[in-house]
């Protein structure tokens, strides 16, 4: 069984991939804004914290390493407007994966709206990005994290416009579908490709060409590293 952290677990898709996990015997670390936002449930641990807030965030990834090193991290939260989307979408999942114990695998949700993002990063240390851009920018992330660490896989996951909360009671996609990739892939002994994969419904496609453009990576690990003060190990 894994040991499995997953961000913004209290409603949506976060708390569906938490629940899946933890009906299959995993040992599953929540993750809520606030204590009152955390799930009911049997849960292998806890962790608070507001990932809008840079220190916040940095406590809350100091806080999920005292569970020691995670099987897999899944960085589900986000946020839809600015500036909150470049916080939880881009800059949090960025401080989490600098400061914890670097885990076996990393997985990132992406969107398909990332294709649709802006490569101009001057709107990032102030939070300006759109949603799209938040997107991109994680899904470069991802992609830039794939070789960087010996041990450490990565994927980014597109998991639909499904109707949470977020995306609205309208969204065309399957909910339980929108799970089902990050809880695979969090879990599954062979994957292919083995790290650097852009998935959507356990197929993997072709992110944007800017995600996998290692020049905008540099840029942007480089430019996360400067506004948070955290550089990436």
């Amino acid at each position: 069984m894994a040991l499995i952290f997953v961000t913004g677990s209290s409603t949506g898709l976060g708390l569906n991939t938490a629940a899946a996990l933890s009906a299959d015997g995993h040992d599953v670390v929540v993750h809520a804004r606030t204590t009152a936002r955390l799930p009911h449930g049997t849960w292998y641990g806890t962790v608070i914290g507001d990932l809008s807030d840079p220190v916040q965030t940095v406590r809350a990834g100091q806080s999920a390493n005292e569970y020691g090193r995670f099987d897999a991290v899944i960085h589900n939260a986000g946020a839809l407007h600015p500036p909150d989307a470049v916080r939880v979408n881009t800059i949090a999942p960025y401080l989490l994966t600098a400061v914890m114990i670097a885990p076996a695998r990393l997985i990132y949700l992406s969107s398909s709206m990332h294709r649709g993002g802006s490569t101009d990063l001057t709107g990032l240390p102030s939070a300006a990005g759109s949603y799209s851009d938040s997107k991109l920018w994680v899904t470069a992330l991802s992609a830039a994290m794939s070789t960087r660490w010996s041990g450490t896989t990565t994927h980014a996951v597109d998991p639909g416009w499904v109707p949470t909360r977020m995306g609205g009671a309208g969204a065309p996609d399957d909910l339980t579908e929108g799970h089902r990739t990050q809880t695979w892939l969090a879990t599954t002994p062979d994957v292919t490709p083995v790290t650097g994969g852009y998935w959507h419904h356990h197929h993997t496609q072709h992110p944007a060409a800017a995600a996998n453009d290692t020049r905008f990576q540099a840029r942007l690990l480089m430019e996360l590293g400067d506004i948070t003060g955290v550089p990436l190990p």
